[in-house]
């Protein structure tokens, strides 16, 4: 067997009664983990290969944390630790980065991305939607839909009140993992297996789904959709949205890039290029047709928005009066004429 792993983590997790996997929290998830470390809990807990997610005791918790504990102390302090659960433990082991097969694999690689160990796209999460049960997210932690209303009973008789504050496959992020260096004003609108980098404020209207987020430092205060990353100095005003591939966008990968505004109630369907700013109120999507402007907003061309991705130093708009999406640039609109052309 070998020991050069993708990933591995020591996680302690949610059943339903049948034994079926709602979630599971990993305090400290490992990307590229040491092979001595892989060898040892191989050993401990029955690793033969492959990527595999292995249910184990509190007894062989405490004996991998006393193998570890020359090997790696924060990994040893945390199975320490998780040696006096009382709810399950797993171990997940992924030889590779592949389509997913089990829950608590699906909610690695989610960790993983929260915890900024990968960045969005930096890892498959192909099957992942079959995998993440659709559960009552409670007062009382991942509660099965099934056995809710027997819970609710049951809280209610011990003069108690379970509170569902989401039925949703994700749960939101700040409850596995609170990144450094961030502020989020609503926590409930973060989902975990988003990236919030260093320096990032999302506000009480700000989104950022999983599989997306933020170089930092930046403002969100739209919607930042799955897949969809946000470079460094980059503000989303107000209400203003980034379609993901989940909401139309196809196999198109929307990013934001460095330094760039989008405005207000505004909303992009194509990657932006650093330095863009696209005017408050102004949707545009890959098909859009823009009048290309030169220095004296002469028409140079017109083109689809498509034409114009990932192009830095933009800014579009609408004209007032006509109701044209314009765009203007802070080099030459010929110069860029010239260089949609050199690429066509």
């Amino acid at each position: 067997m070998s020991t050069s792993l993708y990933s591995i983590a020591f996680g302690v997790g949610t059943q339903n009664r049948q034994g079926n996997w709602l979630e599971v929290f990993y305090a400290l998830p490992l990307l590229n983990p040491a092979s001595e470390l892989v060898a040892k809990a191989a050993e401990v807990i029955g690793y033969q290969g492959g990527n595999q997610a292995i249910a184990f005791t509190s007894v062989q918790a405490g004996d991998l944390a006393e193998a570890l504990k020359g090997v790696d102390a924060a990994q040893a302090a945390l199975l320490t630790r998780l040696a006096e659960s009382h709810n399950p433990l797993v171990a997940t082991f992924l030889a590779e980065d592949a389509a997913l097969t089990s829950t608590p694999e699906a909610y690695l690689k989610l960790h993983l991305l929260s915890h900024r160990l990968v960045k969005p796209h930096g890892l498959s999460l192909a099957g992942i939607f079959p995998l993440l049960p659709n559960v009552a997210w409670t007062s009382q932690g991942a509660v099965d839909l099934g056995e809710l209303a027997e819970r609710q009973l049951e809280a209610r008789l011990k003069g108690k009140l379970l509170e569902v504050f989401s039925v949703d496959k994700f749960p939101k992020m700040t409850d596995y993992v609170v990144p450094a260096g961030v502020r989020i004003a609503d926590s409930a609108r973060v989902r975990l297996g988003a990236y919030i980098g260093e320096g990032t404020t999302v506000m009480h209207e700000g989104f950022v789904n999983f599989n997306g987020g933020t170089e930092g430092p930046g403002m969100i205060e739209g919607r930042v959709s799955a897949g969809v990353f946000v470079g460094k100095g980059s503000d989303l005003g107000g209400g203003c949205s980034t379609m993901g591939t989940l909401s139309g966008g196809g196999n198109i990968i929307i990013s934001v890039g460095e330094g760039c505004l989008i405005g207000a109630n505004a909303g992009i369907g194509i990657p932006l290029g650093d330095r863009n700013t696209v005017e408050a109120g102004l949707y545009i999507t890959a098909g859009t047709k823009v009048n290309l402007l030169d220095e004296g907003n002469a028409l140079v061309k017109v083109v689809k928005a498509r034409d114009l991705a990932g192009q830095p130093d933009l800014l579009f708009r609408r004209n007032s009066l006509t109701g044209a999406v314009e765009c203007k640039t802070h080099k030459s609109a010929i110069e860029l004429n010239e260089a949609l052309h050199a690429h066509n």
